[in-house]
């Protein structure tokens, strides 16, 4: 499918009432008849804007961070073992998933060639053929940072500006255009990181004018909302450190809140003041906080490696919560409920499904926590064995962390397997045994996937 470019919305505003105001000066019904004419061209603009919008995936997850692709004219089976790559992209190491917007790709890395200095990127690509469109690079010295392959959070794209958050506290806001600087910090230095054992990892969330980042930072600095326009702080708070999971916006009769959660914590805050609305204490063992909070039917779910299983029930506002239930194993091999790693599980009907502790995929009764299957097909087993899950109409697409894509149904009589491929191989500079930790990106009829060498592009679209 051809990625055109948009007609900026101010620029067909004006070419639009131009027009419109042109046809006064003809006849009565030729000036009816133009009327109408332009006010359906206009609407049609604006229909195929949102859906220009609705096909690309700007964000962690995706628009809203929740993992839906809502595409039509996809294929519902591979028609080969292996998916053709349209084109593939040198690039160096590094654990962020590529996002996708206005026919760029985005992505970050740490080059592993000899320098003077260790250093960090941000990459943006032409999405139609690969080809390098600009990049920034910085100094980033790794310090007492596990598996320091590379950079961890997704680049943002919002408002024609893109968001870059480093593993050791950089923030960028660039111009998406030429790559060019609008405004950085340095939040190491200005905010004394109390550092995840693992890194800054976790994408920052924009809200409205704000750019609200997992900090980190010390004096009740570990959630912290900047202008987005400026970097300017606006609020601050949680004396927590941060554990890795993503923060997402929820919404009830007009209230919103951010959900967050630490090392220390799940936490609801009011996205304009910080003020905490609700907040559950939980240390996580090595604050392996990671998968990304799930909303479903006014509950949130959560799962951590060594520390299970969390589902609390929110108020009528969201301003409230109360914990359903929460179930932890002895151990990380004798689990309990589900024992989650990288994975964000998903919820259907009802019933929850997550990669447990070894990559056994599992489902729960989400009213209880109660086990109801297992298979252990999706995703060879292995400590910390990854599933990525993508939700597409009644379909959930699947990406482990072998480098395949399966097409498969869930439900509560077991998992079944559609279709499978290899879209890219697994490398060892994140694990020795060769993963692919990255969450991919869905826009435009195609999969945008990177691993340690390369970041590729595979057309999806149904032939």
């Amino acid at each position: 499918m051809s990625l055109k470019k948009n007609v900026s919305f101010p620029e067909f505003y004006y070419r639009f009432h131009f027009f419109y105001y042109f046809s006064v000066s003809l006849s009565t019904v030729k000036r009816i008849k133009m009327r109408i004419f332009y006010l359906l061209l206009f609407v049609a603009f604006l229909s195929c804007t949102s859906g220009t919008n609705n096909r690309e995936w700007p964000d962690w997850r995706g628009k809203n961070r929740d993992a839906v692709w809502n595409e039509t004219g996809v294929v519902e089976k591979f028609n080969s073992p292996v998916i053709e790559k349209k084109w593939s992209v040198p690039i160096g190491p590094g654990y962020s998933g590529p996002t996708v917007a206005h026919g760029k790709v985005y992505v970050t890395d740490r080059p592993e060639k000899a320098r003077d200095s260790e250093v960090e990127r941000i990459l943006c690509f032409d999405a139609q053929t690969g080809e390098q469109i600009w990049e920034h690079e910085y100094a980033c010295e790794y310090v007492g940072v596990g598996y320091p392959a590379g950079p961890r959070a997704s680049v943002v794209i919002n408002d024609r500006k893109a968001y870059s958050l480093g593993t050791m506290g950089d923030l960028f806001c660039l111009d998406v255009d030429n790559g060019l600087v609008v405004w950085s910090r340095d939040l190491n230095t200005e905010y004394e990181i109390n550092m995840p054992i693992w890194g800054i990892a976790s994408t920052p969330l924009i809200v409205d004018d704000k750019i609200i980042v997992h900090v980190s930072g010390s004096n009740n600095a570990c959630v912290v909302a900047f202008n987005k326009n400026t970097g300017d702080e606006i609020w601050r708070n949680l004396g927590d450190r941060a554990g890795y999971s993503a923060p997402i916006l929820i919404e009830k009769n007009g209230n919103r809140v951010v959900v967050n959660w630490t090392e220390h914590s799940l936490s609801g805050l009011d996205p304009e003041t910080g003020e905490v609305y609700w907040r559950f204490p939980w240390k996580t063992g090595s604050g392996m906080s990671i998968s990304t909070p799930v909303l479903y039917n006014d509950h949130i779910f959560v799962s951590a490696f060594y520390s299970g299983s969390l589902l609390v029930k929110l108020g009528a506002d969201y301003k409230t919560a109360e914990k359903v239930w929460q179930r932890s194993g002895e151990s990380e091999r004798n689990t309990d409920a589900l024992h989650c790693v990288m994975n964000t599980p998903v919820i259907i009907d009802g019933y929850i499904y997550g990669v447990d502790s070894y990559g056994e995929l599992r489902c729960l009764e989400m009213a209880t926590g109660d086990r109801i299957w297992e298979d252990q097909t999706a995703v060879k087993h292995g400590r910390w064995a990854n599933i990525h899950f993508i939700q597409k109409d009644d379909k959930i697409w699947m990406f482990n962390e072998q480098g395949e894509l399966i097409i498969s149904e869930l439900s509560p009589n077991g998992f079944n397997e559609i279709s499978r491929a290899k879209l890219i191989e697994p490398t060892k500079k994140q694990l020795p045994r060769g993963v692919t930790w990255s969450h991919p990106a869905f826009a435009n009829r195609h999969v945008f996937i990177r691993n340690d060498k390369e970041l590729l592009c595979a057309d999806l679209s149904e032939k």
